[in-house]
Formats: structure tokens, C-alpha cells, sequence
């Protein structure tokens, strides 16, 4: 038997990708899921296969950083399944370029998703964690969270200051049961990367390969917290 059986897990960025091979994944282990992303059209899609493996799962149309959906989903969440197990903020959003090729909307919507997203769906979480004494918070990040590249300043700097967040509200939330992980990922072959087709893509990490991950840091048992995780395809010097 799972050990994710019947648990409960929130998911952003549910849609495609890393969210979509870990719901499914989940779906598979016999979770409850709330699964969160801005098309409806895809989250309907990732919905319907995570029934068809015999999961509960409810979705939750519209973007991370709007503070409304995180309070409500997460209330709607607590009063259908009667709690929260998991919590995973996998919204992730990039734009690269020269520091001057940054419009302050462009700057602004990536922090939006990046870190306002990844408090705002901590914070909703955290009474009912509090009230459960337990609860786990995984925070997808990157390796730019640990360091920089050229062309990266705006999509490094979000990714630093989420990893900051996670730190710190580790630190805080321990005494109160409740685990915070980080997920630093390497290069992923996901729709995020441009030239999907690209040769030098089939020796990266896979959207699988990052759900196994996250899953391991979700089996721990109760006393376990694996507090970051780096992961990379050999292929990458990091």
C-alpha cells in the first residue's frame, strides 16, 4: 500500500509538464488531488487522467499570484477532504535576456509566479497544517536558485528569492510540524525550454524523472524532512 494513499495534495502548474507527470503519478498511488493552472482546457485534461486511475481530484482555474484563488481553493480543499497533506508550488515562469531588455510588467509578472505564487499558496496552507500539527510545503526551484548566468538576472534573482522564502519559513514552521522542501532542477526537457526538438534535449532530465524526485521527498516517513534536493542530468556541468 502507497503511503500516499488517500492523502492530500495541492499542485500548481498542474497542467503540462512536471505538474502533470507528478499528478498523475500521484493519481496513480491512490492521493486526493487539487491541481491549480491558468488553461482550463489542459488542467481538464490532467483531470480527467487522474480519474481515470481512481483519484479524487478537483481543479482550480487561474493564476498563482492572485490571492483570492489561493485562499479559496485552499478552503474548498479543507472542506472536501478534510485537510492538506502536501502542498507543491511547481508554478514556475521564465523570461531571459539582457538586465535592459526587462520591462517592469515583465519583471513583475515572473515574481508574480515565482515567489508572490509560492507565498501566497504557503501561507493559505498554513493554518490547517498548524491545526493538523503536521503538513508538508515542496517548492520547485532551479539550480539558479544557488547560481547565475548570463542573460539571467530576472528569472535567477526570482529563483533566489524564493529559495530565500523556503529558508526561512523552514526555519519557522518546524517547531510546528510542518516540513519545507526545495527542489533545485537542472535542465528538464518541458515546454519551458524553447526548440523543444532540439538534439541536445534527450540526454536531460525528464518530466518523470522530476516527479520520481519529488515523490522520494514525498515517502519519507514522519520524523524524515529532506530539506533541498539538487538534481541534474549527467549530461550537465554543474
Amino acid at each position: 500500500m502507497s503511503n500516499l494513499k488517500n492523502k492530500v495534495i495541492i499542485l500548481t502548474g498542474a497542467s503540462k509538464g512536471i505538474g502533470r507527470a507528478l499528478a498523475i503519478q500521484a493519481a496513480r498511488q491512490g492521493a486526493r488531488l487539487a491541481l491549480i493552472a491558468r488553461s482550463k482546457a489542459e488542467l481538464k485534461t490532467v483531470q480527467a487522467a487522474c480519474i481515470a486511475e481512481g483519484a479524487p481530484c478537483l481543479i482550480f482555474v487561474g493564476n498563482v499570484s492572485n490571492e483570492k484563488l489561493a485562499n479559496e481553493s485552499i478552503k474548498t480543499v479543507v472542506e472536501t477532504f478534510g485537510g492538506i497533506d502536501f502542498m507543491i508550488n511547481n508554478a514556475g515562469y521564465g523570461i531571459f535576456g539582457p538586465t535592459e531588455s526587462y520591462s517592469a510588467e515583465a519583471w513583475s509578472d515572473v515574481y508574480d509566479t515565482n515567489v508572490k505564487g509560492t507565498f501566497l499558496f504557503s501561507k493559505a496552507v498554513l493554518p490547517a497544517m498548524k491545526a493538523a500539527g503536521r503538513g508538508h510545503i515542496i517548492n520547485v526551484a532551479s539550480d539558479v536558485a544557488k547560481r547565475v548566468f548570463d542573460g539571467g538576472s530576472l528569472y535567477c534573482s526570482s529563483k533566489f528569492a524564493q529559495d530565500a522564502f523556503s529558508a526561512a519559513l523552514r526555519k519557522e514552521v518546524r517547531k510546528d510540524g510542518i516540513k519545507v522542501s526545495v527542489v533545485y532542477s537542472g535542465l528538464v526537457d518541458t515546454t519551458f525550454h524553447a526548440d523543444p526538438h532540439s538534439d541536445s534535449k534527450k540526454t536531460w532530465l525528464t518530466d518523470s524523472d522530476m516527479a520520481d524526485s519529488i515523490l522520494f521527498i514525498m515517502s519519507q516517513p514522519a520524523h524524515v524532512v529532506i530539506d533541498e534536493l539538487m538534481i541534474h542530468p549527467l549530461s550537465q556541468d554543474y
